[in-house]
Order: structure tokens, then C-alpha cells, then sequence
């Protein structure tokens, strides 16, 4: 019985070891992507504009219509979008769904962003992950209790999906759209193509909408990571739920999909909790 209370002594012993090493890492990636988006801020580009009526001019009847009733009409074009999400994620169609927290920050004079997320893989295990998107170059870095990098992923095929996101996330700041970087061509009534430039980098998805102008869908040819090799997959991101935040109507409600020869594989879900434009402030 001694030595049984000495093991369950050593085993508490452990557990408390490694909750206080995984808290000081956790404290040290945060502190990491603290000073990522204090560079990102840091680099947001000229003051922005008040959006007008005859900006709306020249576009895709179905954008215009889009841009009207998102509330951009009257307010400034931000400078930096953040935003909290919270919902669940998995990496197969076999895994089961991971529940995660996520922060985001943007800029939109220069298109950039970072994705500071929190994800419960299973009971006492979460992953740290950061993906951003600066000055042209994608990165992608997830840790294991935040000690223990299982993705660290760089490269032509990371810019390119980046690029992909920042447009599909523009209906979180849709001002952005009427920037120098992008560029509208009508497909037909009810959608429309948009093609994003940064840094000699170029990629197009097409956005789809409802009767009453809310986007409702976006897809976009995008590189996907299969056992460490890349493919060209059609990527579909659905929105719903379009209610106001801080003045603005945007999607609520989001799920990706990759369409896949295999068929359809939905692996992220979330639902947008707060926005805030022209608070280039870490959250805390």
C-alpha cells in the first residue's frame, strides 16, 4: 500500500509538472502571435476612405446590390477588421469534430491576416494553432498542448490558399472588395467573380447570392494537403444566418467544404460571436 500511495503521489506530481510547463507554453505561443499582429497592425497601409453610392457604380448589379445592403454606404473602409468565432473542426471525415475558439485579425489596405485558435482534440488535450497570411506569404503553425509542433507549413501552395481565404472572408469587412486588389466580372444574375492580386499573386473565387443580395456561397480552386502532398481541389465555403454586427450584416454562420472526386468533405464549421473594425488590438 506504500508504494501504491508513493505511485499515485509521483503520478499527481506529473500531472501538476506538466499542466505548469503546458501553461508557460501556452502563455509563450499567445505572447508569439501577440507580436505577430502587433507587426501585422503595425503594417496596415494608408487610412481608408468613406465608401459612397457612386462606388457601388461599375460593379456586378448583384455586388452593388450586396455592398448596399451590407451597410457599407456612409462608413469608412477599416483598416483592420478582428473578430471572434467559435466552432469545430476536424482533419478527415473519419476524425471526430474538434471544438475549438478562435481570434482573428485582418488588414485591408495591404490583404493580411492571422488566425490565433484554440482547439480541444480530446479531454486535457488542445492544440495551439496560428495561421496568417503577411505580405504575400502563408504560414500555417499548430502545436500540440502548445509544446509540440505537428504542422509547420510553408510554400507556394500556402500562399495561394491564403490568398483564397482572405477573399472568401471579405464578407466579414466587405468594403474591402472595392479595393485596388480586387477586381468583379459578372457571371449571372444571382453571382459574380472576383479575382484577388497581392504581391504578383493572383487567385479568383465566386461568390453567390441570395435574392436579398446576402452572400450565400463561395468557391475557389484551392491547394489541398493530402500525406504531405498538394492538389488543386474545389473548395465551397456556405453562409448563413446574415444578421447585424456592429452595424454591418454579415454571415453568422459558416461551413467549408472540399468537393472532392471521393465526394463532399465538410471539415470546418463556426459561428461568428463578435466584430470590431479599426481596433488594431490584440484580444485579451
Amino acid at each position: 500500500m506504500k508504494f501504491l500511495g508513493y505511485g499515485i503521489g509521483l503520478i499527481a506530481i506529473l500531472f501538476v509538472v506538466l499542466a505548469v510547463v503546458t501553461a508557460v507554453a501556452h502563455n509563450s505561443f499567445n505572447q508569439k502571435v501577440r507580436g505577430e499582429v502587433e507587426s501585422l497592425f503595425n503594417h496596415q497601409g494608408k487610412p481608408q476612405g468613406v465608401v459612397t453610392a457612386a462606388d457601388l457604380e461599375g460593379l456586378p448589379p448583384v455586388v452593388a446590390k450586396w455592398l448596399s445592403k451590407s451597410g457599407v454606404v456612409g462608413k469608412k473602409v477599416p483598416s483592420t477588421v478582428r473578430l471572434r468565432q467559435s466552432g469545430e473542426m476536424r482533419t478527415s471525415a473519419e476524425q471526430a469534430w474538434m471544438p475549438f475558439a478562435a481570434d482573428y485579425y485582418y488588414t485591408v489596405a495591404q490583404p493580411g491576416f492571422i488566425w490565433h485558435a484554440d482547439v480541444k482534440a480530446a479531454p486535457l488535450v488542445h492544440l495551439s494553432g496560428r495561421d496568417k497570411f503577411y505580405q504575400g506569404t502563408g504560414h500555417m503553425l499548430i502545436k500540440l498542448l502548445s509544446l509540440i509542433t505537428v504542422a509547420d507549413a510553408k510554400g507556394k501552395e500556402i500562399d495561394q490558399g491564403s490568398l483564397v481565404r482572405y477573399l472568401a472572408e471579405t464578407v466579414y469587412f466587405p468594403a474591402a472588395t472595392l479595393e485596388d486588389y480586387i477586381t468583379w466580372e459578372a457571371v449571372d444574375d444571382n453571382s459574380a467573380k472576383a479575382t484577388i492580386s497581392v504581391v504578383g499573386m493572383e487567385a479568383s473565387g465566386t461568390f453567390i447570392f441570395d435574392e436579398e443580395g446576402n452572400p450565400v456561397e463561395f468557391t475557389a480552386p484551392r491547394y489541398m494537403e493530402t500525406d504531405g502532398r498538394y492538389t488543386l481541389e474545389t473548395w465551397r465555403v456556405l453562409m448563413r444566418d446574415h444578421r447585424e454586427f456592429n452595424g454591418m450584416i454579415l454571415p453568422a454562420v459558416v461551413e467549408v467544404i472540399w468537393d472532392l472526386p471521393t465526394g463532399d468533405f465538410k471539415w470546418f464549421k463556426a459561428e461568428l460571436n463578435e466584430v470590431d473594425y479599426n481596433r488594431p488590438e490584440f484580444y485579451q
